[in-house]
């Protein structure tokens, strides 16, 4: 049978939580704001799978670039490019640096 190469592959250990913080999610990150051109880490949520980005933009900083919906586009720097990130204000959080 040959090896699933799909979404999610290999991430059985980097989207784990860690113990005593897999209580149910707080409500405040549903309601937090941002506005454009806002700093942000992506800092990607395990227990939501709803708007999740792929994992290799976990960390990474950047800077919101519109609101679509209930989602935020997110303007990075991979390398020489700038990539727009789709995701959820779940998976974000302010930058204070």
């Amino acid at each position: 049978m040959p090896k699933s190469k799909g979404y999610r592959n290999r991430t059985r250990s980097l989207l784990r939580k860690e113990k005593g913080s897999r209580s149910i999610v707080s409500p405040d990150i549903y309601l937090q704001k941002f506005k454009i051109n806002d700093k942000v880490v992506i800092l990607t949520n395990p227990s939501i799978h709803k708007g999740m980005p792929h994992r290799r933009y976990h960390g990474k900083i950047g800077r919101i670039a519109e609101i679509r919906g209930k989602g935020y586009i997110v303007e990075i720097i991979d390398g020489n490019k700038i990539k727009r990130i789709t995701t959820r204000p779940e998976h974000l959080k302010l930058f204070r640096g």
